[in-house]
């Protein structure tokens, strides 16, 4: 992909400063997450000693002058103590390893002990209470406060946070937005109001409308939306861009750059990305149940132990690590414990999107069709945009015969991703069942040109369609060029493309075509023994040219070659020296889209 169309000019310098500031105003609230996140970011970026120094001056006015730590000790303090915070002690021993002054040291060896102690009473019992969610009451009664407080402008950005999130969980999205706009208005380096705004934004156009200020953290904020929204390219060319501008040793970026490029199918560069962040922070949980799910497609099977192993070592009550364990159980086929880690997971956190959707994977494995329903609309509660969730209903539905559910849910998967060869193949099975074959061709044909990458099963589908609306030009063009796709591959729908083409060229006289394919044919245990018919076929009519009799062939209902008057060939067919009728590439790819439709490709 070519990132050189966007440039982006980060003021490194004045990042530090803005970040070091922002810091310990969400340490001293106790957001974390934000803490984390401005801590990682801050510790990617590096600059020359002598401006880190003015930067650390800058930023060190309330700290008496023997307690200011040595150039970059700050940077690796304040990420350790973020990741202390949220009780990930084996990350912040590693990163507070070399720190030298007495409280870095401190939390090294504390954050040691804390760690062997956590793990003890882990194994000891279990804790897996369920968080309470039912609290409408308590969200009005505090958005009926904070409404007071907001009229006599009593609120500052952390509070109009704190606003803007009650009134998204009480679904008054429009208000939500104001708040959380006006919250980024007065502290632009307040990642979780982002993130909360970025839950409200469900298009693109919309992305694109709101007013919000100009700051480096705008650029985080839409590759975060476009990725949510499956944007993926945009988000990529972002992200591309962020890391040449100086964050090039961001883990967060590196996440999501391997995320964008799951979700883009390019799995081996996704592997890559997560290799490079376990080299740089071997503690990392974050993303790794999403590791574990390209392990899983990529069926790296020993990788995916090793990193079940690992994850469990680390933290196994993470809600990460319980997903990692459940997709190893599943890759062994052992649905049931796959199922039950997904469900730990879920204790450990009711809304954890990607526990949901996979539980109803495994209920689906178990053919448990009602539980795998209430996963997957949970799954869509928590996230509408879930495609995964969307096309897992369509399946569901599918199995239980009920083809206009699952016409609905195909449908919405495929919006979510309409370029997705996977959702365009399902959405015109479903048309095929409900007999809108035109549809359904539609669908087939999109689901080629896009990049079939379920193995190339759209254009033998489409060609069956042409078969089924006696279209037999436009079938043998679709035969053809599923073919000249899957020389090197081995597919189960080659045997019926060798046998139609077989066939079809024996009604037009063509024996030289004819008996190819039907030789192709006895290369295959399927369809071995029509071939070996049509071969005997052709050699009597071979034996009566010889003698001087001229064969006729008729068209019988079975699809069956006989005797009768020959037809005229096509008229998109040529003929070279010897009789042979050869067509070019650049033709048959020409050829093959259906006749009288238009597609939108």
């Amino acid at each position: 992909m070519d990132t050189s169309s966007l440039e982006i000019v980060l003021d490194l310098p004045g990042m530090k400063r803005d970040i070091s500031r922002v810091i310990k105003e969400t340490s001293c609230r106790g957001l974390l997450n934000t803490t984390k996140w401005l801590a990682e970011i801050n510790f990617a970026i590096r600059l020359e000693k002598d401006v880190e120094e003015e930067t650390m001056d800058a930023t060190s006015t309330e700290k008496c002058k023997s307690e200011v730590d040595s150039v970059g000790e700050n940077d690796a303090f304040y990420l350790a103590k973020s990741y202390f915070d949220l009780k990930e002690y084996d990350r912040s021993a590693f990163f507070s390893k070399g720190l030298k002054s007495h409280r870095g040291r401190f939390l090294h060896y504390y954050s040691r002990y804390m760690s062997s102690e956590k793990k003890r009473l882990d194994d000891m019992a279990e804790n897996s209470n369920n968080p309470d969610q039912n609290q409408l009451s308590v969200l009005r009664q505090i958005r009926a406060e904070m409404e007071k407080l907001h009229q006599k402008q009593e609120l500052d950005s952390y509070l109009l946070y704190i606003y803007g999130v009650v009134l998204r969980k009480l679904s008054i999205s429009d208000l939500a937005i104001q708040m959380l706009i006006q919250s980024i208005t007065k502290e632009p380096l307040h990642w979780g109001s982002w993130q909360e705004l970025s839950t409200l934004v469900t298009t693109r156009e919309k992305l694109v409308s709101l007013d919000l200020p100009d700051s480096w953290i705008r650029h985080m904020f839409t590759a975060h939306t476009d990725l949510e929204l499956q944007q993926n390219e945009e988000a990529l060319q972002i992200y591309s861009a962020l890391k040449d501008a100086g964050l090039n040793n961001c883990t967060y970026i590196m996440a999501q750059i391997a995320i964008a490029l799951h979700n883009l199918r390019r799995v081996e560069e996704a592997v890559d990305f997560f290799k490079q962040i376990n080299e740089i922070d071997p503690y990392r949980l974050d993303n790794m149940d999403v590791y574990s799910n390209v392990l899983y497609v990529t069926d790296q099977r020993v990788e995916l132990a090793h990193l079940a192993h690992k994850a469990n070592q680390i933290d196994k009550y993470r809600t990460e690590t319980c997903v990692v364990i459940g997709n190893y159980y599943s890759h062994s086929s052992q649905h049931e414990k796959a199922a039950l880690y997904f469900q730990r997971a879920l204790k450990l956190n009711p809304g954890y999107l990607s526990a949901l959707t996979l539980l109803g994977h495994e209920y689906m494995e178990m053919k448990n069709t009602h539980a795998a329903i209430h996963s997957y609309r949970q799954a869509i509660e928590v996230n509408r945009r879930d495609y995964r969730a969307w096309y897992g209903l369509g399946q569901t539905y599918e199995i239980l015969k009920m083809p206009y559910y699952c016409l609905y849910y195909y449908k919405q998967a495929q919006e979510l991703r309409p370029s997705d060869s996977r959702m365009l193949v399902a959405l015109g099975e479903s048309y095929e069942r409900l007999d809108k074959i035109q549809d359904a061709m539609k669908c087939f044909w999109k689901a080629h040109c896009v990049g079939d990458i379920d193995g190339g099963i759209a254009l033998p589908k489409l060609a069956k369609l042409y078969e089924k609306t006696n279209e037999v030009d436009q079938a043998a063009e679709a035969y053809t060029q599923y073919i000249l796709e899957s020389q090197e591959m081995d597919r189960d729908d080659l045997g019926n493309a060798f046998k139609f083409l077989a066939n079809y060229h024996l009604k037009r006289n063509m024996l030289d075509e004819a008996y190819e394919y039907a030789m192709k044919c006895t290369q295959l245990a399927d369809v071995m023994e029509e071939g070996r018919a049509l071969i005997k076929e052709i050699a009597n009519l071979r034996g009566l040219a010889d003698t001087g009799v001229v064969p006729t062939i008729m068209v019988m209902e079975d699809d069956q070659s006989s005797f009768a008057a020959p037809p005229s060939r096509s008229a998109h067919q040529t003929t070279s020296g010897g009789g042979n009728n050869t067509t070019t590439a650049t033709e048959q790819e020409n050829e093959v889209e259906p006749v009288a439709l238009s597609f939108n490709t």
